[in-house]
């Protein structure tokens, strides 16, 4: 099995997502750029964001800080979201290999709703499928939300690939004991995981998976 890891592999706009939150931080007095704060909260839990803003500033945020940003992410997501390019080619190309797919986010369900509607994924991706790490309260870099995702299949961790494009994303599969491809370019730095898998487009991602399957069969 196939598991498809969200913002930045199958969506873009998690950048917008983080503008929000820094501008947010700007308000309650942190001098930060959207570019720090997209590094800063890029797969963050909202909570934990919300966390660092009231450290770091000395400001207690409102108790329903992170539910509010949720909705508003989720509005965002409705009319901003893109389709990472090459994405929905190459989901209808893993299905056309057989292969059963999955999808495990740190992004809530409503968030994932949101931008597979406006991208038209949800055409592809069937909603018991798609598994989200925030309302399962099994964020990445924990395992759990792909060993669910595997349970739910009936398929053995040995035998899943995730596709990811975050550190803690590959630490989530790592830990899960499954392969792990990282989609990010060639000139960025990675994790030093041995046997981790990388490629710079999506368009690689299927030629890949065909090599893996013909090497099994040869096996």
């Amino acid at each position: 099995m196939v598991i498809f890891d969200c913002d930045g592999v199958l969506v873009g706009g998690e950048n917008l997502s983080t503008a929000l939150m820094g501008e947010e931080a700007r308000k309650y007095g942190w001098n930060i750029t959207n570019a720090e704060a997209n590094k800063l909260f890029s797969g963050g839990e909202l909570a934990k964001i919300g966390e660092k803003i009231a450290a770091h500033t000395g400001r207690k945020l409102p108790g329903n800080w992170a539910a509010m940003m949720e909705g508003r992410i989720v509005s965002l997501m409705r009319k901003e979201a893109k389709t990472v390019d090459g994405a929905e080619e190459m989901l209808r190309d893993v299905i056309d290999l057989g292969l059963p797919i999955r999808v495990g986010s740190n992004s809530s369900e409503a968030e994932m709703e949101a931008k597979f509607a406006r991208t038209g994924l949800d055409e592809i991706l069937e909603e018991e499928r798609i598994h989200s790490g925030r309302d399962l309260n099994m964020p990445k870099p924990r395992p759990d939300i792909y060993l669910y995702a595997a349970a739910e299949e009936g398929i053995p961790p040995a035998n899943c690939l995730v596709l990811e494009d975050s550190d803690a994303g590959v630490e989530a599969a790592r830990k899960a004991g499954m392969a792990c491809v990282l989609l990010r370019p060639f000139d960025k730095p990675a994790p030093q995981w041995p046997g981790l898998l990388r490629i710079s487009h999506l368009d690689q991602f299927v030629p890949l998976l065909r090599k893996i399957l013909a090497s099994q069969s040869q096996a």
